[in-house]
């Protein structure tokens, strides 16, 4: 997306009222680039892996849990890795086939298993306890379901500690470095045929491209040394998870997909020579940059000499922001009150949410255009999780989402998902039952 374009649905949604004083904030998703991103993801795999090698690219439906964005994505060969039932049930919803689907999670059911298992859904079992769950449920449920086991290859943590999955305590997988484990794993999967895949995901948003293609080599090596034992290939499918980290100070999209796939040929030279099926699980870099939450400023006041815009997009939206700002920084862009951007000089403000918390800040001290009331601030690159993953604190309701597509003379919306209505957010929290307790 150029800020041109951005420019241009901004101005838009807010005389088209998608903003404005009934709706105070909104997110706004721009469908070209969502489309250009799945094409650059599915690009640079064909570049450098060989003719004919089997890929999914699975999108990780946490990042943007909206049925019409899981559709567009399907629509551009993408499949989607699912940790719920509820990311399933949103997958199913927007036609994705089970044997484009791929089921990750650390605490999955006997019931979610058995779905998956019987409509042919590829399971990652995470844990030794789980696999033995799948031996006992694969022999009253026939089934044809790939299933793979997740393994956590330690070898260390980025930048942000909660988004690192490969560290020697993880919560996620076998972990393969845990004296006797390595054996464990090879002697599960010499024991089981149908054990025919490996997964590692070492983390996202804060890991360097080279401690990624280090967790690669290590499921590689892995999957090298079962096939050796087993005097065949029986691992024949290698899910490397997503992680690729997004740029979230600029407009430039850093690192990129092919920059990714070129590592992966140097780091692990026989990934991409075609014996091995290919999963990926990117989320967050594919939406990231497309997606623009747009707040009204409500009211413009100071206090200890610095101003404060208190807009309508705060926690309830950016949670991670609110409580990790220094993990989780946002670009803000002024616009007025038609939706243009501000000029002027910059003036350090605070720009504030609607939460009763002080610390309910986007971003503190930060220079801007001096934002006013019934101006509108724009949260940057919020296309991933910004959207979908809601805070219901203060019981304030979701937000309506919209996709865009911008030319120079005009731009066209889409209903992505309706603002939520108090009516709605009221029976969400137990209206229907008002009466519950009063014989008590």
């Amino acid at each position: 997306m150029t800020n041109t374009d951005r420019d241009r649905a901004v101005q838009a949604a807010v005389a088209q009222g998608l903003v404005g004083p009934e709706e105070p904030v909104a997110g706004l998703l721009d469908i070209s680039g969502v489309r250009r991103s799945a094409a650059e993801l599915r690009a640079a795999f064909e570049e450098f892996a060989t003719p004919g090698t089997p890929v999914l690219h699975a999108f990780a439906v946490k990042a943007a849990s909206l049925v019409p964005v899981l559709r567009l994505l399907a629509q551009e060969g993408l499949g989607c890795e699912v940790a719920s039932p509820g990311e399933l049930a949103l997958a199913r919803a927007a036609g994705v086939p089970a044997d484009r689907t791929v089921l990750d999670s650390p605490a999955k059911t006997p019931a979610e298993l058995r779905e998956a298992l019987a409509l042919g859904i590829a399971v990652n079992a995470d844990n030794r306890e789980e696999l033995a769950r799948i031996d006992r449920l694969r022999e009253s449920v026939p089934s044809t379901a790939p299933v793979g086991l997740r393994v956590n290859p330690q070898i260390g943590g980025g930048r942000i500690g909660a988004m690192s999955t490969a560290t020697d305590t993880s919560k996620f997988g076998i972990a393969l470095r845990d004296e006797g484990a390595r054996d464990w794993v090879v002697r599960a999967c010499l024991d089981r045929p149908w054990l025919t895949r490996l997964h590692a995901h070492v983390g996202s948003q804060g890991m360097p491209l080279e401690l990624m293609g280090a967790g690669v080599r290590t499921l590689f090596d892995l999957a090298e040394e079962i096939n050796e034992r087993a005097g065949r290939q029986q691992i024949d499918t290698l899910d490397i998870g997503g992680g690729l980290p997004v740029n979230f100070s600029s407009d430039a999209t850093t690192p990129t997909y092919r920059e990714y796939a070129a590592l992966l040929r140097s780091a692990v030279p026989g990934l991409l020579a075609g014996r091995y099926g290919l999963i990926t699980e990117f989320g967050r870099s594919l939406l990231a940059k497309h997606g623009t939450v747009l707040a009204r400023v409500e009211y413009a006041k100071s206090a200890g000499g610095r101003p404060i815009a208190v807009t309508h997009a705060g926690a309830q939206v950016a949670t991670r922001t609110v409580f990790v700002p220094e993990a989780w920084p946002l670009r803000v862009a002024a616009y007025d009150a038609d939706g243009r951007p501000k000029t002027g000089k910059p003036v350090a403000q605070d720009i504030a949410g609607p939460c009763c918390f002080a610390g309910d800040l986007i971003a503190e001290n930060r220079p801007l255009p001096l934002l006013r009331s019934g101006d509108h601030a724009a949260l940057l690159d919020t296309g991933a999780y910004y959207f979908s993953t809601h805070f219901a604190y203060n019981s304030l309701p979701r937000p309506g989402v919209y996709g865009y597509a911008a030319s120079p003379d005009s731009v066209r919306f889409a209903v992505i998902r309706t603002p939520q209505s108090l009516s709605e957010l009221t029976t969400e929290s137990g209206g229907v039952h008002v009466r519950a307790l009063d014989a008590f």
